[in-house]
């Protein structure tokens, strides 16, 4: 069975700096990708103020917004919640999603984090994928912390090395992962396996920084994409991250 993934901080559903509402350019965008499972962060589940004043503001929240009879399932994990709204993770997919958690591993109240995790139907296979959005702290500590508390779960919940795909934004600009992860659950980049190099996805105008990645496990790696520059640019200031996969089991 082939997948084609992508990954992408949306930063809410507006461009750099917060100068324009991007969400409708971001969800014919993202359409082009063509892909079955998509990993979101910075996802809008609610925003009163928003609502009031952008005239097409969604009516409903962002995930569901960009799922429209597109990718049939998606789930939310609502991780930061304030007075007017709340935002956090969400995957969206074309296969059947059986199950859905999310785990509260915020550091501190300044930075609320979670990991969605998904339990998805493997057509033909006797096997769930396991799939987990990420959006790790800006902070080294909280980062190692919450990897380790990632690491432990996926231990206990897809143990002997079921089909997995950790995809998100990591902040992990000193590439502590692979040591955490990689060595800890098996698994294996998607663009270190093809070209030995992390993807550099920040900023989206000119990528210096590897912050997103795609980690999979179960799975060949046929060809990995950094979706940077024009018109991705002017969407979100993290490039879009896709790669094409191929169930090994």
């Amino acid at each position: 069975m082939k997948l084609r993934v992508c990954t992408y901080n949306i930063h809410k559903g507006f461009s750099q700096f917060n100068r324009r509402m991007v969400i409708h350019d971001l969800r014919e965008r993202l359409r082009t990708l063509d892909v079955d499972l998509v990993f979101l962060q910075e996802v809008q589940g609610m925003h009163v103020r928003h609502e009031i004043t952008h005239a097409n503001w969604p009516l409903n929240p962002q995930h569901e917004f960009l799922a429209e009879e597109v990718w049939h399932q998606a789930a939310y994990g609502k991780n930061a919640v304030y007075d007017h709204g709340h935002h956090g993770n969400a995957i969206l997919s074309r296969l059947a999603i059986l199950s859905e958690h999310n785990q509260d591993v915020s550091d501190h109240r300044f930075e609320r984090r979670g990991l969605l995790h998904c339990e998805v139907e493997l057509p033909g296979s006797n096997q769930v994928l396991h799939c987990v959005c990420v959006h790790l702290g800006l902070m080294a500590g909280s980062r190692r912390r919450q990897m380790e508390a990632l690491a432990e779960r996926m231990e206990q919940l897809a143990p002997d090395g079921a089909p997995l795909i950790i995809a998100g934004d990591f902040n992990d600009w000193r590439d502590r992962a692979e040591h955490l992860l990689v060595k800890r659950l098996g698994l294996v980049e998607a663009f270190r396996s093809g070209t030995g190099r992390l993807a550099k996805s920040y900023p989206s105008r000119a990528p210096v920084l590897s912050l997103d990645r795609i980690y999979v496990r179960g799975f060949d790696i046929h060809a990995a994409q950094v979706h940077a520059g024009l018109p991705w640019s002017r969407i979100s200031d993290h490039a879009a991250l896709t790669a094409e996969l191929e169930f090994a089991g």
